[in-house]
């Protein structure tokens, strides 16, 4: 049986991971994401299950199944947090995976397929801006060369995160999951309003949405505030203005499959009172679970800082920081946790999910399931993020059964991927 009190006590050990007294700090690969590793790890290891890291530090519990040919039952999020956010961001899918297990091996559950629990490193794009980089050395979408690529705000790349943490970004490569897998699943608060709004304890996530993300230099003329003439000035500040503006536009015309755009990063140069801004940064987010309307939302936005830029004789550079395609979860799959909601009597709705997630790299690999949670106001990456217990405890009893019932041999989906 799911306890509770377990995960509680969990939840309660994990607050006290963070370099913040408001919320939870707990950036990629800093001492305090070290420190939750550790402990997960810890805790895989007291459910039973062998530990291994990978090139990029994704860390793999392994349950060892009564048939080690048969391919493998996944389950896993992240515990890294964006600055200053909740405790049940990511955490809540890592928690639930080991409790599901530890409750069923405290029923007598014997499992024909093995089941492995991952915790993905750096799911969040706060330190390095880009996001599920532990997923994507998993799915073999890392480079040495974009590990170089990626820095933080300190001008500390990737690679050197991961060099100063003993890893092997030379490695990289080998930190590819080349292993057949029979499921995948996650769990993970909504970070929306829907399911509070609905009265609906669980939701089955139909698809991810995924970002398009873009740095966008602007160069014009630094000048004095006083002595300039407004017909001569090249005010980059005043055209990150009109940008903004145009993002805002573009995302909020698309009505049939909505789309959404956010102006996240502004950094102004040299940024005093008495000069006009001569360099501006932009960090635009535009998500969408729709390929056709992200691209042409990116496309619309893209065009405009064009035309924007030539009439006010400023100079910009656009650096493509993701392109990631939008993830649909399969048909079998719903039904699946359908039926087991229903089977436990837990009230549910399917909806899609407008951030993105681990999950969102599987689809095209295994079969993949997402489970939502609700979390009070819709409330995320917020130090008064809240979810409840009782649902935490309510998902990781349907995960529980996922796992069960999937990790089977006489268990097989009706259509491969």
């Amino acid at each position: 049986m799911i306890s509770q009190q377990r995960l509680a006590e969990q939840f309660k050990a994990l607050e006290n991971f963070s370099s913040s007294e408001s919320g939870i700090t707990r950036l990629a690969f800093s001492d305090e994401d070290w420190q939750a590793r550790n402990f997960i790890i810890d805790l895989m290891t007291k459910a039973g299950l062998t530990t291994r890291t990978d090139a990029f530090g994704n860390v793999i519990g392994r349950l060892e199944g009564l048939d080690p040919k048969l391919p493998a039952i996944m389950s896993g999020s992240h515990a890294d947090s964006v600055p200053n956010g909740g405790n049940y961001d990511g955490i809540v899918g890592i928690l639930c995976a080991i409790e599901a297990i530890t409750s069923l091996k405290e029923s007598g559950w014997k499992n024909d397929h093995a089941v492995e629990i991952v915790l993905f490193m750096a799911e969040e794009s706060s330190r390095f801006g880009t996001a599920t980089l532990g997923s994507k050395a998993m799915r073999g979408k890392l480079t040495r060369e974009a590990l170089r690529q990626f820095k933080d705000k300190n001008s500390i790349s990737l690679y050197q995160a991961l060099s100063m943490r003993g890893l092997s970004p030379d490695s990289i490569d080998t930190a590819t999951y080349k292993a057949p897998l029979k499921a995948f699943f996650e769990v993970h608060i909504e970070q929306g309003k829907v399911l509070e709004h609905q009265k609906k304890q669980i939701g089955i996530v139909t698809g991810i949405a995924a970002p398009t993300r873009l740095k966008i230099q602007l160069h014009g003329q630094a000048d004095h505030s006083g002595a300039t003439p407004m017909e001569l000035r090249h005010d980059c500040l005043c055209g990150a203005a009109e940008i903004i503006l145009a993002v805002e536009r573009f995302a909020a015309a698309e009505k049939s499959t909505p789309a959404v755009a956010t102006v996240g990063i502004l950094d102004a140069k040299p940024g005093v009172m008495n000069v006009i801004p001569g360099d501006v940064e932009l960090g635009i987010d535009i998500r969408s679970i729709c390929a056709k309307t992200k691209k042409r939302v990116t496309e619309g936005i893209s065009a405009s800082i064009a035309m924007i830029c030539e009439a006010r004789g400023l100079e910009f550079e656009t650096t493509l920081l993701a392109d990631e395609t939008p993830a649909s979860i399969q048909p079998q799959m719903l039904d699946f946790l359908e039926e087991i909601c229903r089977e436990q009597q837990v009230d549910f709705l399917r909806l899609p999910s407008g951030a993105g997630h681990d999950a969102m790299h599987w689809t095209d690999y295994t079969h993949t399931g997402m489970i939502f949670i609700p979390c009070r106001a819709g409330i995320s990456h917020n130090p008064a993020e809240y979810a409840k217990i009782a649902d935490i405890a309510a998902a990781a009893s349907i995960l529980a059964q996922a796992i069960q019932k999937s990790s089977s041999a006489s268990f097989s989906w009706t259509q491969n991927i």
